[in-house]
């Protein structure tokens, strides 16, 4: 990498990069920041990490372990940090750092922004009015760019200022293990997300409760106001407030993952990349990101109804060998296509290197 990613004149080196946010065990855009981390790490990009709370030291130590720096720093004092003027600084769906994106910019700093979800923020509108958009907008789907681009244009958003990168994952943190069954063990059902209400389907326990039996469910992401939109879990049912284990841990007691939502709408789950990564066979809502991320019947489940998702779960129960190929598949997918690195590397690269061309960005749309 170095000196010779400087090859377009007057263009941000792709060498280097300053973050805005801290990884974290829990929020997706919290780990999805981890993995796009290791990935520039990778290919040798250096990274500082501007912490907008505390640096948990846990992940400070991961952090240094892969040579990145943190520097912490209020907003006032971010004339202070050595190199930032003028640099890339990246933002994960932080509204911390919507607050005082304006101070990053008074700095001369390029902004790369990812709202990891499919509305813009209160805070972003805010700034927009007062500041413009952003200099670059990374959407994870084309779900999700479909539905952000016509609200950003309002506040003077170009097409060419966006491009699809699809969210990181290694792989690696994630062992292949899917979880064998015996004829007439336990099928263990599983869901995981964030405590929001609206990402479940008030028809949660209807929907398990159809499932085949022997059954078992486990729930990680409960809170009295989920548990208010569900109601108390059946008996035979296991359910664990966010972040009680790793995700790692909770995939690996899994025969399948159901993950039908509420009104909520998902744009590139980070859930079911780590579900095809450990070797856990998706059941999912036929929209959103999913339907890019899955090939039904293939690497896992598109479903419109209740029912059908009932129906393909009792598939996977009653044939073992079956289950054993969709999971095979959805790694093989995983790894050659949604989170392969070189190609991830490919689009980051051209990004941030594009990021001192003119506002046409024509280089940057070729580089693509």
């Amino acid at each position: 990498m170095r000196n010779r990613e400087r090859e377009f004149g007057g263009a941000i080196a792709a060498s280097s990069v300053f973050v805005s946010g801290y990884p974290s065990d829990v929020g997706g855009a919290n780990t999805e920041l981890w993995h796009t981390v290791r990935l520039w790490r990778r290919f040798g990009v250096e990274v500082v990490l501007i912490p907008t709370w505390r640096a948990d030291p846990v992940w400070r130590g991961r952090l240094e372990a892969i040579g990145c720096r943190t520097v912490e720093s209020n907003p006032d004092d971010l004339q202070n940090v050595p190199g930032l003027a003028g640099a890339a600084v990246v933002s994960f769906c932080n509204t911390r750092f919507l607050a005082a994106a304006e101070r990053f910019r008074s700095l001369g700093c390029k902004i790369v922004w990812l709202n990891c979800m499919n509305w813009l923020f209160p805070e972003e509108r805010l700034h927009y009015r007062r500041f413009g958009v952003f200099d670059r907008y990374v959407f994870q789907s084309l779900y999700q760019r479909g539905r952000l681009a016509g609200e950003l244009a309002k506040y003077g958003y170009r097409a060419s200022q966006g491009v699809v990168i699809r969210g990181a994952l290694d792989p690696a943190e994630f062992p292949f293990r899917p979880r064998r069954r015996a004829p007439g063990e336990t099928f263990v059902v599983g869901r995981l997300s964030r405590p929001a209400p609206e990402k479940f389907s008030p028809h949660t326990w209807a929907i398990f409760g159809r499932m085949p039996s022997p059954r078992a469910a486990r729930v990680m992401g409960w809170s009295d106001a989920v548990q208010a939109r569900l109601g108390g879990p059946p008996p035979w049912a296991e359910c664990l407030s966010a972040g009680a284990e790793s995700s790692r841990r909770f995939l690996e007691k899994l025969h399948c993952l159901v993950q039908l939502g509420g009104s909520a709408v998902e744009n590139w789950p980070r859930v079911g990349l780590e579900a095809m990564a450990a070797g856990v066979p998706l059941v999912v809502d036929r929209k959103g990101g999913w339907k890019e991320m899955i090939r039904h019947g293939q690497t896992g489940f598109l479903c419109e109804t209740d029912a059908t998702a009932v129906e393909c779960v009792a598939r996977l129960a009653r044939d073992e060998p079956y289950r054993q190929a969709v999971v095979t598949q959805a790694r093989r997918a995983l790894e050659n296509e949604l989170a392969d690195p070189q190609s991830l590397w490919n689009r980051w690269r051209c990004l941030l290197m594009g990021l001192g061309e003119a506002a046409t960005g024509q280089r940057f749309l070729r580089c693509l």
